[in-house]
Formats: structure tokens, sequence, C-alpha cells
């Protein structure tokens, strides 16, 4: 089994890129983020001719997740984080399929930092790291894939100090991340490439994706059963590269 996470950064502009990529990929399972969509924007039609059905939280201008199946429609359990009933912004999407619980997530960037933005930020992550504790003690196979706008370590951006001030490095970020690792999920990526320099994010100005300027922000955090399963993981690099794509590349885990 295939699962695979991408910032897809408007689904409908980007919609060509995206079904190609499914047709070369052919993930079983995939989680979107940055739809950019209203609910009845959303290309179902499209996803249904490629073979995929879908479940989703659409959002205009902003945010917006998704989760597709090949073959299967999934089964929506969870359309919103919870803790807190006001914060109204689409960022998350629970969904069973094929006997996994599948969650995409669209973290908050919060900048600028310090103020608001990063304490809505750090606040979600808590909320976060306290749905995944409860989820991670059922036992049950899970994955939560999507884009946690956090650069994990310092390996996992390139050499600069542009964004010494930026929220995504900042070590209050960090701590939340290492927090969710403390509870016994497993990072897929750097399971299987420890040493490795992993991007999964090129920002389109100064020439960055040329310059293999990046930042691992797309993480597949495994439960303790997935983690057993974990037979490859990787990031399909060449999708940034093409015409009028995404800023961020798919990021995949193939499972036994």
């Amino acid at each position: 089994m295939k699962i695979a996470t991408f910032n897809i950064n408007n689904i409908n502009s980007r919609l060509q890129n995206l079904l190609a990529w499914l047709a070369a990929a052919r993930p079983d399972i995939v989680c979107l983020q940055e739809l950019k969509a209203r609910q009845t924007q959303f290309p179902r039609t499209a996803l249904a001719a490629a073979g995929y059905g879908a479940v989703f939280v659409g959002q205009p201008t902003w945010n917006g997740v998704a989760i597709l199946a090949r073959g299967s429609e999934p089964v929506l359990t969870r359309e919103a984080l919870p803790g807190d009933e006001s914060d109204q912004q689409a960022r998350y999407i629970e969904a069973a399929v094929n006997g996994i619980v599948v969650a995409s997530l669209y973290a908050p960037n919060g900048n600028p930092q310090p103020g608001p933005k990063f304490a809505y930020k750090l606040a979600w992550h808590e909320r976060l790291n306290a749905h995944a504790a409860e989820l991670f003690d059922t036992g049950l196979p899970v994955v939560l894939a999507g884009d946690y706008n956090i650069v994990p370590e310092p390996r996992d951006i390139y050499p600069t100090r542009s964004y010494d001030d930026n929220a995504l490095v900042q070590p209050e970020s960090r701590e939340t991340f290492a927090a969710l690792l403390d509870q016994g999920w497993t990072d897929a990526l750097r399971k299987k490439h420890p040493k490795e320099t992993l991007y999964t994010f090129w920002d389109y100005r100064r020439n960055r994706w040329p310059r293999d300027a990046g930042l691992r922000l797309d993480h597949m955090l495994l439960s303790k059963k997935l983690a057993r399963r974990l037979a490859g993981a990787g990031i399909d690099r060449d999708v940034r590269g093409e015409t009028g794509a995404s800023d961020h590349a798919p990021v995949w885990v193939e499972l036994r």
C-alpha cells in the first residue's frame, strides 16, 4: 500500500499537475492540503474519473484539506481538529480507509512571530498533539500526514540565515514536533533516510528551486502498527520542477 501527502497549493489551478502525478505514482491514499477552494468547487468529478473517491473540507482563498482513496470511498470520521470549537479554519480532516485511520493536516504558518499568528500556531499544535496522543493510545494503524509548517531540525533547511526569525524554525515550533515523536510516532522519511538531506518545499521566490534551497515541512508520522509495516519512503522531487507546479513536492510511504 502506498500513502502520500501533497500540499497542492490550489487544487483547481493545479488539477492537471495533480492528475498527472496520480496517474504516474498511483498512490492508494492521498492527503491533500491548501485546496484553496470552496466546498462546492472541489473537483470531485475529475478525481472520480481518475479512480479516486474523496472526502474534503474546503475553504476559499486559503486552507482546505482532503483525503483521496484509489478505488474506494474514504469514510469521514472527523472534519476538524478538536479542542477549539471557535476555530473555523479548514486545516484538519480524518477518515478511515482500508482499515487505516488517515489524517490530513495543514498546520498554521505562524508568521510573523512573535504575535497572534504565532500564538495560534502553537495553540493549534498543542491541540494536534493532544488528539494525536488519543489516536496513538487506541493502538490502531494511524498515519498523520501533511504540511506541518515546521522544520524539525537545522539539517532540514538549506544553509541560510534568512529564516532565523521565521516561525517554521523557532524552538517552540520544533518542540511541538519533538513532543509528537516522543509519544511514539515514527517520522517515516527520517526512518528510511536517517542521514540524507531531505527537502519537500522550495519557495517560488529568490530562485530557490533551481538552487535547491529547500525546507522539509511535509511529514508522515506512523503509529506503531504502521511503522512495523514501513517498507519505503520518499519524495517525488521532480513534480516540483514541472510547469505550473506547487511549491511543495509529494511525500510518500510504502507499507507491506
